[in-house]
């Protein structure tokens, strides 16, 4: 077994005794670089000097110019001086591509990773994290933190409104620590070198003169998408990457690109060679198929990973001329570039449209050129489409009439080439702290072993934010305090009993994982235990449970809310509801919400005494669940709701669902369902694109996925396969079930005869109802009642609920006679809808009868009206 070169290297130095020479090390290390063909540049060089002088070294280097070399300095420099060093990077990709990288320089046995989903050799003296994990440490140890170096990758995150908090910490925490920061775009600096010689006495080289390895040249162009790629691709300077701000708008430029002439016939004949046995689904997988085949691909977040891993496979072998995608290219996307192309210089940054910072700019723009393979990289920017579209016609000698189609969808806020100049020619903007006090920060610190309440006033007070007259952390930290206390989360001890933790001090332990990034993981544990596990949708409700504590998929709720609407919408319409009363009852109308109510009150009681999850409230949705219950395959599910261009968000949303499932629900609360509906949802994952559970398989083993998981066919959905018997899926019969009995209600609402008898019920020996006895049906009711609303809360599973085996038998006994075939020991189902009296008292019911057998015999669900009235 070969020895990791790096940790050889520190062997053949301390066989040397020269481990404890800083200068024999760089030396060193300077060599191995040449000696892989990495020789160090200058400003690689000088960062790895005072790197090993024992400096902080904030490296504000171009894209391109080898800052990983700087940060391999930064842990060789601690592992020579037996120290721990950690990486950090903004998202959990860079973070196991790093982890992978390290273990091949220095052994998987000395480095480990940490991203909150993983936790992997966690004792390594390299850790490769995510930023907030790192913080979190730091909040709990100090400056008692196992760590002689920290490396902080992408630091212009530090200006982040919403992470930029856990870029911060560190620094305020660490004061013994060597800090790395690395970053393309970080702007002036000077208040990080005054900040951080000031708190840990430790001299800051600043590592900034470095040239791009590949310059860049820039244009402002007001040509149309395809004649400037065709002139683009013609001059030479390919692979492109278009850049938007949306993924529809790249899916949509890159159909405007199919009769474009990119590429020539012989690499057009390779790209078919190399998709030979590729399976494409049906809708986006077959769009994407035909684009590609014209050297056309398309890159974003939306996509299923295995067509992502596709594109820049393709884009990797020289084989693709565009690639038009959004701007997680400035995060990095393993694809080489030549050229990027900005179709707009305004974006919507989730609450309002702006333009570009230059930061922004910059790090998009800075992808452009390959060092090693480039003389020039090219960046070009369009002009808004009304101004191409001028010149257009102004070419033609016409002149635009009125409003078109791109004008009317022109951002509220535009560009022109003075804003091209302006962003070129500025400098990244200084970044801007974002510190802040919350739940999550306290309790860290709390749970260490340092006086916390003084810890806390220290930090309110002495972070990056400039001083105010009046102090907003204090106000905060007020509140927070407020919250705990209130909660007996935390105590005051009397002076005499405090040591050296103080006298603010923790009531009892938290959850291991509260601070993880599934912060409700620890109340939907505790909220299983309201379910009842008789109950026949026990394991979908284990599911409800554990998909309200996941991320919602906005694109999914909405398409959902939308398809809610619309049915609900045609039916209001066709029932001639009045305009405004459909308006409201519409407004009402959202996705599927299950156990809403028994989630809210559960949460409501769990976060008095664990007030730390205010703030990540439970979100009730049915995705998985509504797969099941409506036997659906990943790519019905798709086809219904219209999300062929959301279909990685969907594959996403089903792999944390899967892994967070068999994580939360522990064995002693699961079933045979549950059981068999984890395996389905695992099939069902892997069949449709194994790349996310290969991936999270691969770094929970430590071992780098060699090669794009393989095509697979799509598993079916759950309980059809070679018995498609109706009862195959459970669940979706109950739901079946369900619905057809709520038919019944609608009918009494609307008073309608006709209706109900549309309904076609059996009497338990099988006979017809007749007219008079449906007739009696509606008098009954209508003579107790006034009023049968129709709303969610009326359809609620919760008011329809069915009983199986013995409970179905003992219900059914109480209103059938001993000799009916409905008890001869048949598999038998029996539904009690609640109607809503508009008393709120639920008195008057209906009881239905389910025969499943002869359900399965006939593939028609017939349910037999057995009673109505005050049914007990």
């Amino acid at each position: 077994m070969s020895i990791a070169p790096l940790n050889q290297l520190l062997d053949d130095l301390e066989d040397a005794g020269k481990l404890d020479d800083p200068l024999e090390v760089l030396a060193g290390f300077s060599n191995w670089a040449t000696s892989t063909h990495r020789a160090l540049y200058p400003h690689q060089e000088e960062a790895a000097t005072e790197i090993f002088a024992g400096h902080h070294v904030i490296a504000a280097t171009p894209t391109g110019s080898g800052k990983s070399m700087i940060a391999l300095a930064g842990h060789l420099a601690a592992l020579a001086k037996d120290q721990r060093s950690y990486y950090t990077a903004p998202i959990k990709a860079l973070v196991s591509e790093k982890f992978f990288d390290l273990v091949e320089l220095f052994g998987a046995r000395n480095v480990g990773m940490i991203t909150g989903d993983i936790s992997l050799n966690a004792e390594a003296p390299i850790i490769c994290c995510t930023a907030e994990i790192l913080a979190n440490q730091s909040l709990r140890d100090g400056a008692e933190l196992d760590a002689g170096v920290v490396i902080m990758d992408e630091f212009h995150f530090y200006g982040d409104p919403d992470r930029g908090w856990a870029w911060q910490v560190p620094l305020l925490e660490l004061p013994k620590v060597q800090f790395v920061l690395m970053s393309a775009t970080l702007g002036n600096v000077d208040f990080f070198i005054r900040d951080l010689e000031e708190r840990s006495g430790r001299e800051v080289t600043l590592v900034d003169g470095a040239s791009r390895p590949v310059p860049l040249e820039m244009e402002y162009s007001e040509d149309d998408s395809q004649y400037l790629l065709e002139s683009l691709v013609k001059a030479g300077r390919w692979p492109i990457y278009l850049v938007h701000f949306a993924q529809n708008d790249a899916v949509k430029t890159a159909a405007g690109l199919a009769s474009a002439n990119l590429l020539d016939r012989e690499k057009r004949e390779k790209i078919a060679a190399h998709l030979k046995g590729v399976h494409f689904t049906k809708g986006f997988g077959q769009t994407l198929s035909r684009l590609l085949r014209l050297g056309v691909g398309v890159h974003h977040a939306g996509m299923l990973p295995r067509y992502r891993l596709l594109v820049e496979q393709l884009a990797q072998r020289g084989l693709l001329a565009v690639i038009c995608g959004t701007d997680t290219l400035g995060v990095g996307i393993n694809v080489p570039i030549r050229t990027v192309v900005f179709t707009s210089l305004v974006k919507f940054d989730g609450r309002r449209q702006r333009h570009l910072t230059a930061r922004e700019f910059h790090q998009i723009a800075g992808r452009a050129g390959r060092a090693g393979f480039d003389t020039m990289g090219f960046v070009v920017v369009q002009a808004p489409p009304e101004v191409i579209e001028a010149k257009k016609l102004a070419a033609k000698g016409q002149k635009r009439k009125g409003t078109s189609s791109s004008n009317s969808q022109k951002p509220k806020v535009s560009w022109g080439r003075s804003t091209f100049e302006r962003l070129v020619a500025a400098q990244p903007e200084a970044l801007r702290s974002h510190f802040r006090i919350d739940h999550s920060l306290a309790l860290n610190v709390l749970s260490g072993g340092r006086d916390s309440g003084e810890h806390l006033l220290w930090l309110a007070r002495n972070n990056h934010d400039a001083p105010q007259e009046a102090n907003p952390h204090l106000r905060r930290l007020g509140q927070v305090y407020s919250s705990l206390k209130q909660a007996e989360v935390v105590q005051h001890l009397p002076a005499e009993k405090a040591g050296s933790r103080g006298r603010l001090v923790l009531t009892h332990d938290l959850p291991e994982d509260f601070a993880l990034n599934q912060p409700l993981s620890p109340f939907a544990l505790a909220a299983l235990d309201l379910l009842d596990p008789d109950s026949p949708d026990y394991a979908l409700d284990l599911v409800s449970i554990v998909e309200s504590v996941l991320e919602d998929p906005r694109q999914v709720l909405i398409a959902q809310q939308k398809a809610q609407r619309d049915q609900v919408y045609q039916k209001l319409r066709s029932e001639g509801v009045e305009y405004h009363q459909r308006q409201e009852i519409l407004e009402e109308t959202t996705w599927p919400q299950p156990l809403k109510e028994l989630i809210a009150g559960a949460f409501k009681t769990f976060a008095h005494s664990n007030p730390w999850v205010y703030g990540s409230e439970p979100s009730p949705k049915s995705v998985v669940r509504y797969l099941v219950e409506n036997a659906l395959t990943f790519t019905q599910f798709i086809s219904r709701f219209e999300l062929a261009r959301s279909e990685g968000v969907v594959l996403r949303y089903l792999t944390d669902a899967y892994r967070a499932l068999g994580q939360i629900v522990p064995p002693e609360k699961r079933n045979d369902d549950f059981d068999q509906l984890l395996i389905w949802l695992g099939n069902t994952v892997k069949g449709v694109d194994s790349s996310l559970l290969d991936e999270w398989e691969a770094l929970a083993s430590g071992k780098r996925r060699e090669s794009p998981a393989e095509d697979a066919q799509e598993e079916p959905a759950f309980g059809s396969g070679e018995n498609q018997l109706p009862s195959a899926n459970p669940f979706a019969l109950r739901r079946q079930f369900r619905n057809v009995v709520w038919q019944r209600v609608e009918a009494i609402a609307f008073d309608s005869l006709p209706r109900l008898a549309a309904c076609q019920d059996l009497h338990p020996d099988g006979s017809a109802w007749s007219d008079e006895e449906r007739g009696a049906l509606l008098d009954d009711y209508w003579e107790r009642y006034d009023d049968l609303p129709l709303d969610q809360g009326a359809r609620a599973s919760s008011h329809a609920v069915i009983r199986e085996g013995d409970q179905a038998r003992e219900l059914l006994s109480r209103y059938l006679p001993a000799d009916s075939n409905l008890l001869d020991g048949r598999k038998v189902w029996a539904l009690l809808q609640e109607v809503d009296d508009g008393s709120g008292l639920w008195e008057w019911r209906m009881l239905f009868a389910l025969d499943i057998a002869e359900t399965d015999e006939s593939g028609r669900l017939q349910p037999y009206l057995v009673a109505y009235g005050d049914i007990t």
